[in-house]
């Protein structure tokens, strides 16, 4: 079997895109499986889907996969085209990004100019938050070290309770329980 071409990629594409939809809207797999389906005698509507799952098999007259099989090829659908979707995303928000850098850079510019040309106090203002909005942006700063102390400063203390301990616990702060 070698590479699918252009034609088979885009039914691929699209019997992921089905299995997602399926899904979302809470269908089990296995159904989702038999609609998506290449033999028709095991598709839920009677038909050959598209470079469905069991292609292979139905192109050489073997018997359809078994059900297991069918609900793995469309788990591992929705999987793959999550993922595609999640890295079509990761590019988006970094193409995004790159866009509001640069139009952060030319507002800087013009705030920039003005607030060392006329010493103007709210051009400097306004340069500084534009530089503080692209640090953020872009991840310049450095992180806040947080740090999660007890009393007056001291060791924070943590105990295991047992589930009855909780509940007594629990009953105390109730204000319904009063």
């Amino acid at each position: 079997m070698g590479r699918p071409d252009k034609a088979q990629r885009a039914a691929i594409a699209r019997r992921r895109s089905d299995a997602i939809d399926l899904r979302l809207a809470g269908v089990d797999w296995l159904t989702i499986a038999r609609k998506l389906a290449a033999d028709p005698t095991v598709n839920s509507d009677g038909i050959a889907y598209p470079q469905g799952y069991g292609i292979e098999r139905y192109r050489k007259g073997q018997e359809p996969p078994e059900d297991q099989a069918l609900i793995h090829a469309a788990c591992r659908d929705v999987r793959k085209a999550l993922d595609d979707r999640r890295t079509e995303l990761n590019d988006d928000v970094d193409e995004m990004r790159a866009l509001e850098a640069d139009r952060l850079d030319r507002l800087f510019f013009v705030a920039y100019k003005k607030a060392v040309r006329d010493q103007d106090l709210a051009a400097i203002d306004r340069t500084l938050r534009i530089m503080e909005r692209r640090a953020r942006l872009l991840g310049l700063d450095m992180p806040t070290k947080t740090e999660l102390a007890g009393p007056e400063g001291g060791p924070v203390y943590v105990a295991s309770t047992t589930a009855d301990e909780l509940a007594a616990l629990i009953n105390l702060t109730d204000p319904a329980s009063s």
